[in-house]
């Protein structure tokens, strides 16, 4: 049985001219086909074109590889698509319509209510996420070992950076628009229900655990709606992998953030 994972990385993982090594992908090609617009030419205006354009390479990248039939897969926040569509899941096509209207409506929400967040590097995780609850604002992100993102209001999320050093953690507002996997993301988060609502879900061909729960998708379209306001549990995700078996981490699409995420992790589980 094989032990792969194939992961998939979600916004912030974006470069200029990523789509160029996929040259040749019939899904990407496909992909613009069916939007109205080029997400490729638009990745400075943020999350209505990150979402899609990032989707678009996961999937590319897991096509045209030609991995072996992988024990497991997951996605980080967005990636949690194109892994649906790698495990039959969800059909391409599908997939990219709930992206394109969950990017919508992230962007939409963030004009509505001004958000931000803010990555804590370092420090206890008991002290971020106590400073976390003083001031109001949510952990969105357990990513690693010493990186924890909180989200909220923005201007609490810019008292968390300037009380940053009170805990020992460095801190680094992130480049999105809004905040994400937070409760003010729950205007989105009824769009992309109602989307969800009419998408057929099939059986996954391997277990695609979920952001959410750090276990495989049970009930893919509740949860994927779900997600949009909960934590994204990444560390716990890859740890429960990791126990269920896996020992090869396999990133698909631009970028090895993941991959650096996955060596942190398992490093300090490691026994000394």
């Amino acid at each position: 049985m094989s032990d792969i994972a194939l992961l998939f990385p979600g916004q912030g993982s974006h470069e200029d001219g990523m789509q160029g090594r996929y040259a040749g992908s019939s899904l990407l090609e496909r992909g613009l086909d069916l939007l109205d617009y080029n997400p490729f030419d638009h990745l400075a205006d943020g999350t209505r074109y990150q979402q899609p354009a990032l989707f678009l390479c996961g999937v590319a990248d897991w096509e045209m590889a030609g991995r072996p039939v992988p024990a497991a897969a997951a996605g980080h926040s967005l990636g949690e698509y194109a892994a649906l569509v790698a495990a039959g899941a969800l059909l391409f096509e599908d997939a990219l319509l709930l992206v394109d209207a969950r990017a919508a409506a992230m962007a939409t929400a963030a004009e509505r209510v001004p958000g931000a967040m803010v990555a804590m590097l370092g420090g206890d995780p008991t002290d971020v996420a106590a400073l976390a609850t003083q001031l109001g604002l949510v952990i969105a992100n357990d990513n690693a070992p010493g990186q924890i993102v909180l989200a909220g209001p923005r201007e609490a999320v810019e008292d968390a950076e300037r009380r940053a050093r009170e805990i020992s953690a460095r801190a680094r507002i992130l480049d999105v628009s809004g905040a994400f996997h937070s409760p003010l993301m729950q205007p989105a988060a009824a769009t992309l229900r109602s989307k969800l609502a009419g998408t057929p879900v099939s059986e996954p061909l391997f277990p695609v655990y979920s952001n959410g729960s750090a276990a495989p998708f049970i009930d893919i379209r509740s949860e994927l709606g779900e997600n949009l306001l909960r934590c994204v549990r990444w560390r716990e995700t890859l740890l429960a992998m990791h126990d269920d078996g896996i020992n090869d981490f396999q990133e698909c699409g631009p970028g090895q953030v993941l991959t650096g995420m996955v060596k942190r992790t398992l490093r300090a589980e490691a026994p000394a």
